[in-house]
């Protein structure tokens, strides 16, 4: 298991690097920077502000530098958030975008595992055709589209909830349900298959020839094997959930981070940019690694070691 986890941390730091180098190198690949539309700047001032960050350096120079600062866990300092690093927003956003995405994540996944559930343990009737139907609408429908529909509906038409900003748990309800529909479309769908499939195994059948209850077979034998394909979809779900939904953020106007990293592609802030993108692969990335060690917990079929 040690080795396991090593191994995996080893190939986490290479995938970082290859983002970063990636991420690097497209963004300097686009014509233009961070001072560009600064038109008002005479020309000698902004030839000072691009030497102060040090953008006036070769591009292997800037590329060496950035990676130097990255191991110390200094991502830089902000273009055009003046006197602010990119360390101070992220620490300012995330804690928002993070409430956001916990919330998402729980009534997608309690959401999701319910209708699933339902709907596997009562195939081909009326319900079943609901959930299938509502479902695979949520999975089709754009994000910005529910959120539209949320704010008009909701928010404007009936007057029951605000849509902007984030300063109580009124103003939280209609983004976490904008931000959840999809993934709780998903998980409903995945939990629905993969429990239909797990029912047609003879361990079940064996279970009722026992004269097992309905619930004890689904608690104790068809959960934990069909959750499996769940939790492996948990990983990059919750990476991109905790660090927000930059469409959903934009609607509801959230002061989180996807609404940072957004603005920052239009300025052109090489730096917030980078960081962000660090910060949301490393997720991704822990998450996963996560994700792959509770296999085993929940079924021990499930091995880690190359031998096995």
């Amino acid at each position: 298991m040690t080795r396991y986890i090593l191994r995996r941390i080893g190939s986490a730091f290479i995938i970082l690097w290859v983002i970063i180098s990636i991420t690097f190198v497209l963004m300097h690949a686009i014509p233009g920077g961070p001072f560009t539309d600064e038109k008002k700047i005479p020309p000698q001032v902004k030839a000072t502000i691009e030497a102060k960050y040090h953008l006036q350096d070769s591009v292997f120079t800037q590329y060496t530098d950035y990676l130097a600062n990255v191991i110390t866990g200094d991502l830089g300092p902000s273009y055009k958030y003046e006197g602010r690093t990119v360390n101070d927003i992220i620490g300012d956003a995330f804690p928002i975008s993070a409430q956001l995405g916990l919330l998402a994540l729980l009534v997608a996944v309690v959401g999701g595992l319910a209708a699933g559930a339902i709907s596997a343990l009562r195939p081909n009737s009326i319900v079943d055709y609901i959930i299938t139907f509502v479902s695979t609408l949520g999975m089709s429908v754009p994000t910005f589209i529910i959120g539209a529909v949320f704010v008009y509906v909701v928010g404007f038409e009936l007057g029951w909830l605000p849509v902007a900003l984030w300063r109580g748990p009124e103003y939280m309800i209609l983004p976490v349900l904008t931000l959840a529909a999809q993934p709780m479309a998903f998980i409903a769908r995945l939990t629905r298959s993969a429990l239909l499939d797990v029912y047609q195994q003879e361990y079940i059948r064996t279970a009722r020839a026992k004269g097992l209850g309905a619930w004890t077979i689904f608690i104790r034998h068809a959960l934990g094997n069909a959750i499996l394909p769940v939790i492996t979809y948990l990983g990059p779900l919750a990476a991109g959930l905790l660090t927000g939904s930059f469409i959903v953020e934009t609607i509801f106007a959230i002061p989180g981070l996807g609404q940072y990293f957004v603005t920052s592609i239009y300025n052109r802030d090489y730096t917030v940019i980078l960081g962000i993108t660090i910060f949301y692969s490393a997720l991704v990335v822990a998450l996963n690694i996560i994700v792959d060690l509770l296999y085993p917990l929940i079924d021990p079929r499930v091995a880690t070691t190359k031998e096995a």
